[in-house]
Order: structure tokens, then C-alpha cells, then sequence
């Protein structure tokens, strides 16, 4: 005899979603740019065919995707946002809080996707990305003589340039998170250890991997080039990370 098959319950989306997801569409779409007033609610309401506390709920459901803003009073009403990677990198941060993600785990999935960009930027790249290298590399040399300057502000834009040049975008928007967890990672390191000579010997040393790095993706040896970077990423998390157990609660508020 044979088994009776399973029955598959499919949830159907409430009213306040489906009009979330419409509007939603048009946002992304271009339909609806950013600071475009959403339609009055009563005519959403009728062209929705929809309760106010139905489009009420679809639009806390876009406030808090950070996609429209809710103004109130005479003048308020709903406009469009575009929506960034801050907001992103915000949840990202509390989820990996959550679940007691240690720093090193990060760092680790950065020196997964930042290898895997130089890869792709080294057998692809073109004259316009090598001068674009040079000149970040420039800039890194001008801010040698600042360690704060040097790792707040230039060191993570060299790295996010690799993921620019590479071309991924979803690379770049998961790349952009854990840059946002590393951010407040070196923030937090600098504060602990100013004035450390340690800490400036680890910028010029940077600042030759940087200066390799550029040289390889010149060669278009993409093999050396993965190698080389995975060696130097690896080389600054155990440098910055002395504890083990140090998690993304410790430099995140």
C-alpha cells in the first residue's frame, strides 16, 4: 500500500505584505525615487482596495526595511529612501551579536571574499583599474606618517576599492557588512594600544602589501596574487586578535 503523500501548507501573504512588497517594487525599480511622496492614503487605500490599518501596516513594514520615512503632521506623509548598507550592516551586526560570532570568525569570511575578489580583479583587471590602484596606493603613502589616519580612513577604502574593481556586487554588499564590524574593530584596537610602535610598524607594512598587491594584479597573476593576500588578511587578524573568544558584542554598541 502506498503512503499517502504529505500535504504542503502554503502560507498566503497578508494584505499589509502584498501591498508592502508592490510599493516596494516600484522603489526599486526606479518607479519611485528617492524623496518621492507616497500617494495620499486615500488613494492608496482605493487603489489597493485596502483597509486603513491594512496599508498602515505595509508601510511599518517599509519604515522599518528603511525604505520609506513617515512624517507626521500636517505636512507628513510617507516618502521614499533608498535604501543603504548601514541599515543592512545594522541588523547583520545585531544577528551576529545574537549568536556570539567571535571577531576571528569574521575576519576569517573577509579574507574568504576579499580573496576570492582579488582573483577575479587580477585576471580581469583593466589600464583604468591599474591607475586607480596606483592612485589609492599614492594616497596610502601621503597618510604614512598618521597610523590613525592610515587605518581609520585610507586602509579599509583600498580594500573596498578591490571589491569595486572586481565588479561583484553582491561580493561587495556582503563585504560591506563585515567592513562595518572591522571598522569598529580597529577603532576599538587603536583606542587600546595609542602611541603603541608596533602598531606604526604595522602600517608600513601595509602599506607594501598594498604596494605588492598592486604590482601582481599588474601581472594579471591572479594564483600569486590570491596567495599573497590571503597570507597578509590572515597575518593582520592574528595580529589584532589576541583573544580568541573576543566576539562582535565586544566592538559593537
Amino acid at each position: 500500500m502506498s503512503a499517502m503523500p504529505r500535504s504542503t501548507v502554503v502560507r498566503v501573504p497578508k494584505a499589509g505584505e502584498m501591498v508592502a512588497a508592490h510599493l516596494r517594487r516600484q522603489i526599486v525599480t526606479g518607479e519611485l525615487r528617492e524623496g518621492d511622496a507616497l500617494k495620499p492614503e486615500t488613494e492608496l487605500m482605493e487603489q489597493f482596495g485596502v483597509s486603513r490599518p491594512t496599508l498602515r501596516e505595509a508601510f511599518r513594514i517599509l519604515e522599518s526595511e528603511q525604505v520609506i520615512q513617515i512624517r507626521r503632521g500636517a505636512r507628513g506623509g510617507a516618502r521614499v529612501m533608498l535604501p543603504d548598507i548601514d541599515a543592512a550592516a545594522r541588523y547583520a551586526g545585531t544577528l551576529l551579536q545574537y549568536r556570539r560570532t567571535t571577531l576571528a570568525d569574521v575576519h576569517e569570511a573577509r579574507v574568504q571574499l576579499e580573496s576570492a575578489a582579488v582573483a577575479i580583479l587580477a585576471r580581469k583587471r583593466s589600464v583604468a583599474d591599474l591607475r586607480k590602484l596606483d592612485e589609492m596606493v599614492a594616497e596610502g603613502e601621503r597618510v604614512l606618517d598618521d597610523p590613525v589616519a592610515f587605518s581609520q580612513r585610507y586602509d579599509l577604502e583600498f580594500h573596498r576599492l578591490l571589491m569595486s574593481l572586481a565588479g561583484n556586487q553582491t561580493m561587495m554588499v556582503l563585504l560591506d557588512i563585515l567592513y562595518s564590524i572591522v571598522a569598529s574593530h580597529v577603532e576599538k584596537f587603536l583606542r587600546e594600544h595609542r602611541g603603541d610602535v608596533e602598531v606604526e610598524s604595522t602600517v608600513l607594512a601595509a602599506h607594501r602589501a598594498h604596494v605588492k598587491l598592486a604590482q601582481l594584479i599588474r601581472d594579471k597573476d591572479a594564483d600569486k596574487a590570491v596567495a599573497f593576500w590571503r597570507k597578509h588578511l590572515t597575518q593582520v587578524k592574528d595580529f589584532m586578535i589576541t583573544n580568541p573568544e573576543e566576539s562582535v558584542l565586544d566592538v559593537l554598541q
